[in-house]
């Protein structure tokens, strides 16, 4: 049987409905379904496809522009932490559980404002879709950008990711490479016959804690960069020389480099090594000028800060659309057991974006 909730309603109790709906990755379909029939039921106003386990709504109003409002529907695994439980009242209230900051408070806002916004002043896209929280490629965004790319156009994009409610403008790139180190394999009973491979990585290292990141400041944002070891494998046995030791390392870069530009500096930083680029996704300027970005800023009446993280808002800036983050919740919260976010922001978050809108 699909759950069903009133997307007219208080957002905040529109999260509490969707947070006790599980949708770990790879499970939304019952989410996705009540998303579904809510939207063709109550707002008959937007247009609705689905897609797989997303689901899309917009209107179709002939405005000179149009923002698209993007949310994932997925969550991590649950840690013990449903069904809901509410703390405090009235200004003070609390929602605890999985999902309620990464991210059903964000969708909550969006399924609120496409079923109460007939007469926006953008035409409106909304875009829930699937699988954010695992591997790349399984992320809904590739499909529906393979299936429905006119569907991902528009003028500006609003990722409601938890972003303590403000406003957090572009996003890092991210990288990351495996720097190798080769020796030879002896018995550690004549190690002098060998060379260790693990000892050989000691000027990869000792490259990293003498490494000053970049701190650049892009359209009056302060971003940061960083260079981490984030594993090291080598090693064959108890009483044999290693031949071989990989030391992996995550470079978070500002937008104002490109993937090229990443994989560059980070040879120059180990040069003489090998070096395998693994993975990277490129960040998002900030794009604050744009003439939607510059309103959405002006109806949240607080100053935007930098995103120091990697999001979708990037996938959005590689298609030409200027992309925020803006949603409630606390970043650091999501993905933990203790996940909570307070209904003031909830609220706050659909005032915002009601009074950019409309």
């Amino acid at each position: 049987m699909t759950a069903s909730f009133d997307i007219t309603a208080d957002p905040v109790e529109l999260t509490a409905a969707l947070v006790d709906i599980p949708s770990v990755s790879g499970g939304e379909k019952a989410i996705a379904d009540a998303v579904e029939q809510a939207l063709r039921a109550q707002a008959p106003h937007l247009e609705v496809v689905r897609n797989g386990d997303a689901v899309l709504a917009r209107t179709n109003l002939g405005r000179d522009s149009r923002v698209v409002l993007a949310g994932h529907l997925d969550t991590v695994p649950i840690n013990d932490n449903l069904p809901l439980r509410r703390t405090g009242s009235g200004a003070e209230e609390v929602l605890h559980g999985c999902g309620t900051v990464d991210m059903k408070g964000g969708d909550a806002v969006m399924l609120h404002l496409a079923a109460t916004l007939t007469e926006p002043r953008h035409d409106l896209t909304f875009v829930f879709y699937d699988c954010e929280e695992v591997e790349a490629e399984r992320n809904g965004l590739n499909r529906i950008e393979r299936e429905l790319p006119d569907w991902l156009a528009g003028d500006l994009a609003v990722v409601c990711e938890p972003s303590n409610a403000a406003i957090e403008a572009g996003c890092q790139g991210t990288m990351r490479v495996e720097v190798r180190t080769t020796g030879t394999r002896a018995h550690t009973a004549r190690a002098w016959m060998g060379l260790n491979a693990i000892h050989a990585a000691h000027p990869v290292l000792q490259r990293l804690v003498d490494y000053t990141p970049r701190n650049p400041v892009i359209d009056g944002l302060q971003f940061r960069e960083g260079l981490q070891a984030v594993r090291i494998d080598g090693g064959v046995a108890g009483n044999v020389v290693p031949d071989e030791c990989v030391v992996s390392v995550n470079h978070r870069f500002a937008p104002d480099k490109s993937l090229a530009d990443a994989e560059a500096h980070l040879r120059e930083v180990f040069g003489g090594f090998e070096v395998a680029v693994v993975d990277g996704a490129p960040g998002a300027l900030p794009g604050l000028t744009a003439p939607a970005a510059a309103q959405l800023v002006e109806a949240s009446g607080a100053q935007p800060v930098a995103k120091l993280g990697w999001t979708d808002v990037a996938r959005f800036a590689a298609r030409g659309l200027p992309a925020v983050n803006f949603g409630p919740g606390s970043p650091t919260l999501a993905h933990t057991k203790q996940e909570h976010v307070a209904t003031a922001e909830i609220r706050h978050c659909a005032e915002v974006l009601h009074r950019f809108l409309s």
